[in-house]
């Protein structure tokens, strides 16, 4: 049977061979007691076996895989036994074909109460790593005093509390946030999450919390105080998201050295969530501009006090295919040198002194001096909602 089962084999759960060659046994007796006595135990022997290999994680398919094995290795005993001890004749062939029935009946029954207990057990140690995690991603993400004893030891024993680490924090969630009210969904994002990142040194945790999938990864930040630190955890974390699918927005805080400043890396990638989108799925939190964040957070109060040629402004950018926003965000990247910034887009420059003419009638702002072009820039950066 080992050689057949590759489970077995392949296993290196110092428990596995050693049950199984008691559990053969017991079944050997069970198959004895019904046939003496004829009346069905309540195989709590079998469930017993079934949770404890639920609790190892040996794979149920091996363990039926087996009792389908034991069922020939049964059914020839007991045919053996019973032509053995009967004379050939109808009477020993309706005997082997009962005998058929019973082995069947039995491996049936068996199998039957495994897979039941099996997948109980799992369900029910699922249910409680579960609760595990969620107690620990909830004290890492809301901060804890570090006094409270209880607490400490809880971060202590899953290892948060080693020296030199780093941690990082992101959030993730759907093109459609409303797919994220949907449990079955939510969960099938987070799992294929889970299933996608496999750095071989980085720890993580995932979990949904608020309609989000959050992630907390942790990582050795340097060996020892007279090695190089390793590469940002951040920087290596985005690196692997950028395989999910084009389906998932990620944003991803910056590293922190401590447990205690989870809950800031926390507020970092969900604030900045929402400047996530198809065309850029997964942000680091380190590499949004100030200004850009600034525009973000103050969208609400900013669209209020807006200069009167906004609009108009935007409907020049649509009418000139973006000419003029490109124009003054090169303009800008080339240090105000329009002979560069023409070169760059291909033009001539008189084309890029025609079209700061144009904007100055439309917003009465000289691009070419630095405070209008500063408020320009961040009138083209903002979009209306």
């Amino acid at each position: 049977m080992i050689s057949e089962i590759s489970a077995f084999s392949q296993s290196r759960n110092p428990y596995v061979l050693p049950d199984l060659s008691r559990h053969g046994p017991d079944h050997t007796g069970e198959i004895l007691r019904l046939l003496s006595q004829a009346t069905v135990g309540d195989f709590e022997f079998v469930r017993e076996h079934a949770r404890r290999w639920a609790e190892h994680r040996f794979p149920l398919e091996a363990t039926l895989h087996a009792y389908r094995c034991g069922h020939k290795v049964f059914l020839h005993w007991l045919r053996e036994a019973v032509l053995a001890s009967t004379e050939p004749g109808q009477e020993s062939q309706e005997l082997a074909t009962a005998v058929a029935d019973f082995a069947i009946e039995y491996t049936d029954t068996i199998s039957t109460i495994v897979a039941q207990e099996h997948v109980a057990q799992t369900r029910f140690l699922a249910d409680v790593a579960g609760d595990q995690l969620s107690q620990l991603v909830n004290i890492l993400l809301e901060g804890y005093d570090e006094s409270d004893g209880r607490v400490a030891k809880i971060l202590r024993h899953e290892g948060y509390l080693d020296r030199r680490q780093s941690f990082c924090v992101a959030v993730a969630r759907t093109v459609e946030p409303s797919e994220m009210l949907n449990p079955t969904r939510a969960r099938r994002a987070a799992e294929s999450i889970d299933v996608v990142v496999r750095l071989p040194t980085s720890r993580r945790l995932v979990d949904l919390r608020d309609n989000l999938v959050v992630m907390i990864f942790s990582d050795t930040r340097r060996l020892s105080g007279w090695t190089a630190p390793n590469r940002k955890l951040a920087s290596r974390i985005c690196g692997e998201l950028s395989h999910i699918g084009n389906v998932i927005l990620i944003d991803v805080s910056d590293d922190v050295p401590s447990t205690s400043q989870i809950p800031a890396a926390h507020r970092q990638a969900t604030m900045a969530l929402d400047l996530a989108d198809v065309s850029s799925r997964v942000v680091q939190f380190s590499d949004i501009s100030v200004r850009r964040l600034a525009l973000h957070f103050a969208h609400q109060e900013l669209s209020k006090m807006l200069p009167s040629w906004t609009e108009e402004f935007h409907r020049a950018k649509d009418k000139q295919n973006d000419a003029l926003h490109a124009t003054i965000r090169t303009y800008a990247d080339a240090n105000m040198n329009v002979l560069k910034a023409a070169e760059q887009l291909g033009v001539h420059p008189n084309t890029i002194y025609a079209r700061f003419q144009r904007i100055q009638e439309i917003t009465d702002l000289d691009p070419r001096s630095y405070h209008p072009l500063t408020e320009l820039l961040l009138v083209a950066e903002f979009k209306p909602k």
